[in-house]
């Protein structure tokens, strides 16, 4: 299948911010049951429309482990992709990227943590375990021509060991870039980041990781999000990341809250006169498509 062409300055709109759908991956794992595949690639479609130039798709993890997403590869094969649009996937393994690759993806997706501990309850090895089988990967992937993102979980706190210094944040995220990410997503999983929390690691950050290749990514446990969209927007920072309708959190962190809604970004990022090239009430028929037909929502 040919790859959509990207073009790179299409990806941050001038005077704006891309923002980043998490949606499809994050949020539907976290469905307690299995979503229809068509209504997964309807979904997918509907967000790419609504003027989303990335969606996060799916994941090619071990089916026993997510069973919500064990049809990732029909996904992939089934979404009609939009020039200009990517599709990243994520993919734990090389087992996981061999099954990508058979899908034709255009961009994946690797994660790792800012903690040990973390690592260990969400992969099942430590961080430096991580990029052991990040590597080979991701020199597949270069010579494959696929775009890799990079996250870096817990990067504010972490449930297992609690407080996380900006330090391993940046020491990890440096990691990724050097691995080949084009970008890194500096993820708040469990929802305990404040815009002072942000304004800390990102003033740390800036003297060592490139900003304009950092994306953020919240979770809206106490209303702060948006607060924390703020103070990113302030420091530079031109990529968010957000699920249509708040869907998803994670499975491996206990309490985690739902992401923060890509309609509710939207609008925030309107009210501060900061495009995104999204319509947000597109998104929002989108997540009422979905609600309708994924036998997920008991009327």
């Amino acid at each position: 299948m040919e790859q959509p062409d990207v073009d790179e300055r299409r990806e941050r709109p001038k005077r704006g911010v891309r923002v980043v759908e998490v949606g499809p991956r994050d949020g539907l794992q976290n469905e307690p049951g299995f979503v229809p595949t068509p209504v997964k690639i309807a979904f997918i479609e509907a967000l790419a429309a609504a003027g989303l130039l990335v969606v996060e798709a799916t994941s090619f993890v071990n089916p026993k482990a997510v069973p919500q997403l064990a049809d990732a590869g029909d996904v992939m094969r089934g979404v009609h992709r939009r020039s200009g649009v990517r599709y990243p996937v994520l993919v734990p393994n090389e087992r996981g990227f061999d099954r990508a690759l058979a899908a034709e993806v255009d961009a994946i997706a690797l994660f790792t943590a800012a903690t040990d501990a973390f690592a260990e309850a969400n992969v099942g090895t430590s961080i430096d375990g991580t990029f052991a089988r990040f590597a080979p990967i991701a020199d597949r992937a270069r010579d494959a021509g696929i775009w890799v993102r990079g996250y870096v979980s817990v990067a504010f706190g972490c449930p297992y060991s609690g407080a996380v210094q900006p330090s391993a944040v940046i020491a990890v995220a440096s990691r990724l870039f050097a691995l080949g990410c084009a970008e890194v997503s500096i993820a708040d999983t469990i929802g305990v980041a404040n815009p002072t929390d942000v304004a800390h690691l990102l003033r740390n950050a800036g003297t060592d990781l490139p900003l304009d290749r950092i994306a953020l990514h919240f979770h809206d446990t106490n209303s702060q999000a948006v607060f924390n969209v703020a103070t990113g927007l302030q420091s530079g920072i031109t990529s968010f990341d957000a699920a249509a309708g708040g869907l998803g959190g994670c499975p491996f962190a206990p309490g985690a809250p739902g992401n923060l809604a890509t309609e509710t970004l939207v609008r925030f990022l309107e009210g501060q006169g900061v495009e995104s090239g999204v319509d947000a009430a597109a998104v929002a028929a989108a997540v009422a498509t979905l609600h309708a037909t994924s036998g997920q929502y008991p009327e």
